[in-house]
């Protein structure tokens, strides 16, 4: 690997790194990562393909890790290069659930999606309720269910996370969510 993609990857993760700390810590979008984050149970894996082919390949490729080492909790996929374009990173998280259930891996992993032009289903772009799934660059972050369902016990009403997140995000307004990003 040559210097210039190391330092290319290294402006990625941390990239990655400072919106996790601004807006899914900050901003508490998700109360689980920041006790995550302190414990450094998260692995930044970076893949420069275009390719959905390839970029299945290294979910595989994570999904091996992760089940190699406990001692990660969670992945984050991040594609610098590919998937800009929302429908084709939908189409690759679609076929990424299917290659999963297909590969024996429901009830062990699951995925969360995260995207910069991330729009929920009958919204609009410009809802500040979006916010609470953009990222960066396109992401495929892969969670242990155990880890899930252990924390999910001990939160009072779990259920209540994405309505409070996306309360909290259009009460901040799309320009303080695009400034956190940056």
């Amino acid at each position: 690997m040559s210097k210039s993609v190391q330092l290319c990857d290294e402006e990625v993760e941390k990239a990655v790194k400072s919106w996790i700390e601004k807006v899914i810590i900050g901003l508490n979008f998700c109360p689980f990562a920041k006790k995550e984050m302190e414990r450094n149970t998260l692995h930044y894996a970076i893949s420069s393909t275009t390719q959905i082919n390839d970029a299945l390949s290294h979910l595989l490729e994570e999904l091996a890790l992760l089940d190699q080492q406990q001692d990660i909790q969670t992945t984050l996929l991040i594609f610098p290069l590919g998937f800009a374009d929302f429908d084709n990173y939908l189409d690759l998280l679609e076929l990424a659930n299917s290659l999963m259930a297909q590969g024996g891996y429901a009830g062990i992993y699951q995925l969360a999606s995260f995207h910069p032009d991330y729009c929920f289903e009958g919204e609009e772009p410009d809802d500040p309720a979006n916010y609470t799934n953009r990222s960066p660059y396109p992401i495929l972050h892969i969670l242990r269910e155990s880890s899930i369902e252990a924390v999910l016990k001990r939160y009072p009403k779990p259920e209540s996370i994405p309505e409070n997140n996306i309360t909290k995000a259009r009460e901040l307004g799309s320009s303080v969510l695009q400034a956190l990003l940056k």
